[in-house]
């Protein structure tokens, strides 16, 4: 995915009201943009960060800006916009990026199934395979020594979203729970049992109800982002 003009920086001020967050530009006026990330950001939005924003030709939009990256204390780069999850995704599965998501025919996005009226981000058909429905997290919360965490804050959508997974791998389709890693310097991923206890205790039974867990990482940049290799998942 290639950023067409390239992100432009500015320092962070602040974030508030979930979607709004106050930049300072290089000539140092001061800028509102839209920020696509409703959850905690945890470690993602500290006052004072370098980030990156795009900017859209729609002139509907009350704010041009949308924040994309944030760059912490220690260099590392995070992709705060949770919107290019699916995008990357989409992308890494078409140009055969991720190996355990191919051989399939169709792909659809945003498909309504399960009993608790939900909405599967990427549906895979074939004539030859069971569907596959695949739900995307992005993963931005780093711990000590590369080792991320999702979620990073309670989560009851990500809880109903484990069940219905589960249901589609009771039912004999197939059902994937893909981790897309947006933070350079996450090299592992585990569930946050110190977060959000029931999301882990759901999803270690969806594992043994058959839902596969995959883990990509993402490579950041101001022109590019784009999933480039498989990381571990532990329990």
């Amino acid at each position: 995915m290639k950023f067409e003009p390239a992100l432009e920086s500015a320092v962070l001020i602040k974030r508030y009201k979930r979607f709004l967050a106050d930049i300072t530009l290089p000539d140092g006026s001061q800028r509102t943009i839209h920020c696509a990330n409703t959850g905690a950001m945890t470690g993602c939005a500290e006052s004072g960060n370098k980030v990156w924003y795009s900017t859209s030709d729609n002139p509907k939009r009350k704010y041009p800006n949308s924040w994309e990256l944030s760059e912490t204390e220690q260099g590392h780069q995070i992709c705060i916009n949770t919107a290019r999850a699916n995008q990357l995704a989409v992308e890494a599965i078409e140009t055969g990026v991720i190996d355990e998501l191919q051989g399939y025919q169709q792909l659809q996005t945003e498909v309504k199934y399960g009993n608790e009226n939900s909405r599967i981000d990427i549906l895979l058909k074939s004539q030859s395979k069971p569907t596959c429905y695949i739900e995307v997290k992005s993963v931005t919360l780093l711990a000590a020594n590369g080792q991320g965490y999702f979620p990073d804050a309670v989560t009851t959508r990500g809880q109903k979203h484990l069940r219905e997974l589960t249901e589609m791998a009771r039912s004999g389709s197939r059902a994937v729970l893909l981790f897309t890693v947006l933070h350079s310097g996450i090299e592992k991923v585990s569930s946050a049992l110190h977060i959000d206890a029931e999301y882990s205790q759901l999803l270690k039974n969806a594992q043994e109800q058959g839902v596969e867990v995959l883990c990509y990482k993402a490579q950041l940049s101001s022109n590019e982002m784009r999933l480039v290799k498989s990381l571990k998942f532990s329990q």
